[in-house]
């Protein structure tokens, strides 16, 4: 399975030149099986729900859609949600090539610390779903930080996990540490798909990596704008999980 993850400088909050600019960079991408874009890819990380939610389908939805198609490839992003309340949801939404709706996942951990959980409310549930033969599920930024989650997601059958983000350099150890710990307590690849550049409030430091299931670095896009690109061992997954049995041993929370 081939995964290819973008990231670039977002354009703080201003769609076309975001749909624009993962476009360019996506171009000379000729075969993926799973292509992810980062936390709001449309908008960057922005508290201005009135400006920067949408109401599905909306033009974040089709833009996807538009790359599946293109990509011949299943393609995930986060997005964001209007809310009868007033309030947004911050979400992950996954298609297939066809551009049929995979998952969408509502990100369970709001961002106390900026502020996220007074403009965004939390969602309950974890997700998981089938995109060409393995059993993947999605997380946004923050949620990172809750194992629990993730065990919640194993326990339904998840081989590879996907982290979207907007995650600061000022914190950009604990974003490499917490994917690689994901990855070995869980022996499964996880995908962490970040952002770069600065947008009103914060550095970026992309950093998106794939993690295998001995917590091993397999691929790393570096600090600037550009692509990952990972070539996942499912069967080297499934043996491994077979060789070490621990999630047999899991107690779900």
């Amino acid at each position: 399975m081939k995964i290819v993850g973008c990231q670039w400088n977002l354009a703080w909050e201003s769609p076309l030149a975001n749909y624009a600019r993962a476009e360019e960079l996506l171009t000379p991408v000729e075969r993926a099986d799973l292509i992810v874009l980062p936390e709001m890819f449309s908008s960057g990380f922005s508290m201005n729900v009135e400006k920067v939610a949408e109401f599905s389908p909306s033009q974040s939805e089709l833009f996807l859609k538009k790359i599946s198609a293109a990509k011949n490839s299943a393609v995930m992003g986060g997005l964001v949600r209007h809310q009868e309340d007033g309030k947004g949801t911050n979400e992950l939404i996954a298609f297939d090539a066809d551009g049929g709706e995979l998952g969408r996942y509502q990100k369970n951990r709001t961002f106390r610390y900026s502020g996220e959980s007074d403009f965004y409310e939390n969602g309950t549930e974890v997700r998981v779903w089938t995109c060409q033969g393995i059993r993947v599920t999605g997380f946004i930024c923050y949620d990172l930080r809750f194992p629990e989650l993730f065990r919640r997601a194993v326990a339904k059958g998840a081989e590879l996990i996907v982290v979207i983000a907007s995650w600061p350099t000022v914190r950009l150890d604990h974003w490499i540490t917490l994917l690689r710990a994901r990855a070995i307590e869980n022996l499964a690849y996880v995908v962490g798909v970040n952002r770069c550049g600065s947008d009103p409030n914060m550095e970026y430091p992309g950093r998106s990596i794939v993690v295998d299931p001995w917590g091993e670095i397999a691929a790393d896009a570096g600090a600037d704008e550009g692509l990952l690109e990972c070539e996942l061992d499912l069967m080297k997954l499934r043996k491994w999980r077979e060789e070490f049995p621990a999630l047999r041993d899991l107690e779900v929370l």
